[in-house]
């Protein structure tokens, strides 16, 4: 029988947690209504949890933002997220893999270091590298340039390295003795049963790619290679004020990958504690 005590306590937690969700649910909750009124009716009573009345009308508005159609930038954050994903889940969990078996070969430390390293430093501090570097290699301007900036992954590569390295040294000795090769380890037992921390790096690199601006705002020439972070960004000076055209953009952008993360926010917690696991 569950003491009345424990039931307390019980119900102070699930209460605690109801205004903690409620306090972060909140702002979504208030662009959502936002989208729907009319900015007069926003500055004349912003805290109004209901809109006045149901009126798509605004998304007929926002459907071209500076001289560019709105499924053009839809387009643009698909393709350049899902192709960066791709890239960067390949590149760092190779690279992690190479790290974790041969950390002796020339240059390995460096490497690690210097994605250490961009962890530390946020994007703002790297405007003047990054430009000079797309320039140099002809990519200033190009989705390919964007695409390939956002394949850098310095958290992705150290879930990777991490579950590696937790891996025992006895199964890859095992398969070694009988004749396989690095690449046989690497496709049919290693990358096999990391199976969980691959999608759950796939999941975090969508997410984070989606929601970058910055980069893409700096690389890009055009707003043809505009993503919807960016295009939301360029609505302050296309718009104005009007908060109602912000507010539904907002909710285009933040839909998806806000609906992605509720449906698999448990393998993102599974797989963040499978990476997290030390060898």
């Amino acid at each position: 029988m569950i003491s009345p005590r424990r039931t307390l306590l019980t119900i102070i937690a699930y209460g605690a947690a109801s205004i903690v969700a409620f306090a972060f649910l909140y702002p979504y909750w208030w662009m959502l209504v936002g989208a729907f009124r009319r900015t007069r009716d926003v500055l004349s009573n912003p805290l109004r949890p209901f809109p006045e009345q149901i009126d798509f009308g605004v998304f007929s508005e926002i459907a071209r933002i500076g001289g560019v159609d709105l499924w053009v930038y839809v387009v643009n954050s698909l393709m350049i997220t899902t192709a960066s994903t791709l890239l960067s889940v390949a590149v760092t969990a190779l690279g992690a893999y190479a790290l974790v078996r041969r950390p002796d070969l020339p240059g390995f430390k460096v490497l690690r270091a210097g994605f250490l390293l961009t962890i530390m430093y946020p994007y703002m501090l790297l405007v003047i590298p990054v430009y000079v570097v797309m320039f140099k290699l002809g990519l200033l301007g190009t989705t390919a340039g964007i695409i390939l900036f956002l394949a850098l992954g310095p958290i992705q590569f150290f879930l990777f390295e991490q579950f590696f390295r937790a891996i025992p040294p006895s199964v890859i000795e095992a398969a070694l003795i009988d004749g396989a090769n690095e690449v046989t380890i690497l496709t049919r037992i290693v990358m096999p049963m990391a199976a969980p921390v691959v999608a759950t790096v796939t999941l975090i690199t969508f997410l984070l790619n989606w929601s970058q601006w910055f980069p893409i705002l700096v690389i890009s020439r055009s707003s043809d290679t505009y993503t919807l972070p960016v295009a939301l960004l360029s609505m302050n000076t296309e718009l104005g004020s009007n908060f109602q055209g912000i507010m539904a953009l907002a909710v285009l952008t933040t839909l998806p990958p806000a609906i992605l993360f509720v449906m698999a926010q448990k393998r993102v917690m599974a797989g963040m504690a499978a990476g997290a696991v030390k060898g």
